[in-house]
């Protein structure tokens, strides 16, 4: 579990980042949660964007994604999701 303090700095760290998956009409998949579990891997730090049409709340997405994926929810801003998971191979944030 993240503290206050360490989700301030990789919301600090996500800032610059662009998304790079989008939640459309289909809502969330496996394949999907595969593919964001193997990007987390490379990553550490990913944001998901949430498009107009996806039938799914945000908030719903972002808890199926971070369920599925073990990953940690950094925030929800907007139409936006930030996922934090420590790599095993790929380490590159270093958490205060």
């Amino acid at each position: 579990m993240l503290t206050g303090k360490q989700k301030r700095y990789l919301r600090a760290q996500a800032h610059h980042l662009s998304p790079i998956f989008q939640v459309g009409k289909g809502g969330v998949n496996e394949n999907m949660v595969k593919q964001i579990q193997e990007a987390l891997e490379v990553r550490e730090l990913i944001k998901v964007s949430v498009l107009q049409n996806c039938d799914e709340d945000r908030h719903e997405v972002a808890e199926t994604l971070s369920e599925g994926a073990g990953a940690e929810l950094v925030q929800i801003i907007g139409s936006t999701i930030v996922l934090y998971k420590e790599s095993r191979e790929n380490k590159q944030i270093v958490l205060p």
